[in-house]
């Protein structure tokens, strides 16, 4: 595939204590990674970890083969979702771990929100196919696995594909971001709603890089606090996108509030930079994650 990224050298994760290492956020092919979960449990092995999250937006699809990756591999693996939320327009993820994943209202509401993405595809490739930009909905159809979440980077690939840009982040830069003519919105609940689902799934709600710069501020400290009081269990700190400052901040705001703090990588295969590992959620808040969930089971080595 063109445009694949180097991986860098690797680091030791944040929370690399007594020989665990925890990393809660990542995606395979059954959204927009780019490894099929089996690889992305084979590839967290590799990078040292000792437990893993697959995390797909807004679908299971995964969680069965990753299963089987972690037994045959002897890694723990946290089955969880990546929500897609929306408030005045800004998109807000929600990490949902141990969900029920037969939990009859999560699965209708996460149904609803891939077939608006499927049709916003159609959109946005028509679009700018319009404008001259070479790329078909057969060609962006082609990159999505059967059954898999659909989403930009999936339109991304079709153009590494073409050779008309050499990595994802290169199409998002020119056609696909937010603020492209060419964006197009997506159903997505409110993250309040969200975390109704996810809680009555048995699920722990956790906001997914809250202060991500690729994306604005949109989860401020207000509605930090909003959702605290709906049932929101913690925030992911320690992510890439996120500045010295926007840790010590993030920080001390989940402690005035009692959230938990996660670390994580997003890790999406080559199509991000994101390295597994790179950064880790405390073997504690694991702990505490674990015990405030009564939906789906942590799988065992």
């Amino acid at each position: 595939m063109p445009g694949k990224v180097a991986s860098p050298e690797r680091r030791v994760p944040r929370h690399y204590a007594g020989g665990v290492a925890i990393d809660l956020h990542t995606h395979s092919t059954a959204s927009d990674g780019t490894e099929a979960p089996s690889v992305v449990v084979e590839r967290a092995v590799e990078a040292g970890l000792t437990t893993v999250a697959l995390t797909d937006h807004d679908t299971t699809l995964g969680w069965a083969q990753a299963s089987d990756a972690a037994r045959a591999h002897g890694i723990r693996l946290v089955p969880g979702i990546e929500v897609s939320c929306s408030r005045w327009g800004k998109s807000i993820h929600l990490l949902a771990y141990l969900p029920d994943p037969d939990d009859a209202d999560l699965v209708a509401d996460l149904a609803r929100a891939r077939v608006s993405r499927d049709t916003r595809l159609d959109r946005m490739v028509a679009l700018m196919a319009a404008d001259g930009i070479p790329v078909t909905l057969e060609s962006v159809r082609a990159e999505v696995e059967d059954g898999a979440t659909a989403g930009r980077p999936h339109i991304a690939d079709a153009l590494v594909t073409a050779g008309v840009v050499d990595h994802r982040d290169e199409a998002f830069a020119q056609w696909l971001g937010n603020d492209s003519p060419y964006y197009v919105s997506h159903y997505a609940p409110d993250p309040v709603r969200a975390i109704g689902l996810v809680r009555a799934a048995g699920g722990v709600p956790v906001i997914a890089h809250p202060w991500s710069c690729t994306r604005g501020r949109v989860v401020g400290d207000a509605l930090v606090e909003e959702l605290a009081g709906a049932g929101l269990a913690g925030l992911e700190v320690h992510h890439r996108d996120h500045t010295p400052q926007d840790v010590r901040h993030l920080t001390a705001l989940a402690r005035s509030l009692d959230l938990l703090v996660t670390g994580s990588s997003d890790y999406h295969g080559e199509g991000k930079l994101n390295r597994l590992g790179e950064n880790t959620t405390a073997p504690e808040v694991l702990e505490a994650i674990v015990g405030l969930a009564s939906g789906a089971a942590v799988v065992e080595p």
